[in-house]
């Protein structure tokens, strides 16, 4: 008989890639286990998705079908389902307040903090077009007592929770869903990108003191806060990575895939952050080298890159915590790579910042320490999938009925710039 294993796998769905992480779990039953990363795996998303929404059923399935079959070639295990991300602007978060009456003798119990937690959702503002993906509790009160941290065990005769509501549009939950079962993958949980990022890269201590998680993907920002240990603000800004690369293509009058080459091998976050002294730098792209001004290049992506941390600032404004957390800012996805990014982090944003790094599994390979793969990881740990695996031969997914569940900057620049 084979030896079984417990997996767990995350599904991050991005606008340019899709990445897949699958992590092993002993032969035991805890959960509070640490995993080893036994698989890794990556596809490029081709006009599938547009701002972290799907906007082409084939083309996104495809994505997700190779990212997987790479995954289950490097861990020889078959995938039949995930936790999946979910990205884009139209995820809200709003702050509710639910109340209910306490049974038991008026002790506390975990299905007290059920019902409490569905009692703020069925109060919350939610939209017609709107479905609630997860609610998140901040803080407790008990007959008046408020901020309580952990009710349970305790007295009392009502109970009430403020809670975050995270929601996000039907119709884009909805096609994701049907790309995941074109692709034959059964859905776990469906938790916006940001947070499974937050969950991979903060430390319980820097929740604690006061941080901002920012998640520059290619076409959106996720900006996720926590305070004093509790979710604080979550946030999801229509600009990205491919924003600075648009941007190079359209003033310099180059090609996309120049432009993209020109941003991953040279761009920096503005002209004080080059150290190398380069007055020009040059792409090849099919044996033909493209040359271009460094000092040109550099304020492109500056003026984007301050468009995006005042649009993150003004985010910190909403919940009075500008320049006030002393965890600093933690920066993910695959951007925060962008030499001169994290000192322009500091002062933009007057707080101590750094790079996401990820300590929460064993055997990580070097491939998924980067920052774009934070979201991933986050769902990988935050997965409950149980299901065990063999180490056989991968073979075919099977759907899931799960997957049914889850309820006027760039025109100034090109006249700067104009040739």
């Amino acid at each position: 008989m084979q030896e079984q294993s417990r997996i767990a796998v995350g599904l991050d769905i991005g606008t340019s890639k899709v990445r897949c992480v699958v992590g092993q779990f002993g032969n035991g039953e805890s959960k509070s286990e640490t995993p080893t990363i036994v698989g890794v795996g990556e596809a490029p998303v081709s006009g599938g998705l547009r701002k972290g929404v799907v906007v082409n059923l084939n083309a996104t399935a495809q994505a997700i079908d190779e990212a997987l079959a790479s995954v289950e070639r490097m861990s020889g295990r078959q995938i039949s389902g995930a936790s999946i991300s979910i990205n884009g602007s139209h995820i809200t978060s709003s702050l509710t307040r639910g109340r209910i009456s306490v049974g038991n003798g008026g002790e506390i119990r975990e299905e007290d903090l059920l019902r409490v937690e569905d009692d703020a959702a069925a109060v919350a503002n939610v939209d017609a077009n709107h479905e609630i993906l997860d609610i998140i509790p901040s803080s407790y009160g008990i007959d008046g007592n408020e901020n309580v941290k952990d009710p349970r065990g305790m007295k009392g005769i009502r109970l009430e929770v403020d809670a975050h509501v995270l929601t996000a549009l039907s119709p884009n939950i909805q096609n994701l869903q049907k790309a995941l079962e074109i692709a034959h993958v059964g859905v776990h949980r469906i938790i916006p990108a940001g947070l499974s990022a937050a969950r991979a890269c903060l430390t319980r201590q820097q929740r604690e003191n006061g941080v901002v998680m920012i998640d520059i993907g290619a076409s959106t920002t996720n900006v996720i806060v926590y305070d004093e240990g509790e979710l604080a603000h979550v946030a999801v800004l229509p600009v990205g990575g491919i924003n600075v690369t648009n941007d190079l293509a359209l003033v310099l009058k180059t090609d996309f895939d120049i432009a993209e080459q020109l941003k991953l091998q040279h761009s920096v976050a503005g002209p004080a952050y080059r150290k190398d002294g380069s007055v020009n730098v040059s792409v090849k792209i099919d044996k033909q080298l493209h040359s271009f001004s460094a000092e040109t290049v550099d304020e492109i992506v500056e003026a984007r890159i301050e468009e995006l941390f005042e649009l993150v600032n003004r985010e910190l404004g909403r919940i009075g915590k500008n320049g006030r957390l002393p965890g600093g800012a933690v920066l993910a996805g695959g951007t925060a790579n962008m030499r001169g990014l994290i000192e322009y982090a500091r002062e933009a944003l007057s707080l101590p910042a750094r790079i996401a790094s990820f300590d929460g599994a064993e055997a990580v390979p070097d491939s998924a320490r980067d920052p774009s793969y934070m979201a991933a990881l986050g769902l990988m740990l935050m997965d409950t999938a149980q299901t065990p695996s063999t180490t056989g031969k991968s073979g075919k997914r099977a759907a899931s009925d799960a997957a049914g569940k889850a309820g006027g900057m760039l025109a100034g620049l090109m006249k700067k710039f104009k040739s």
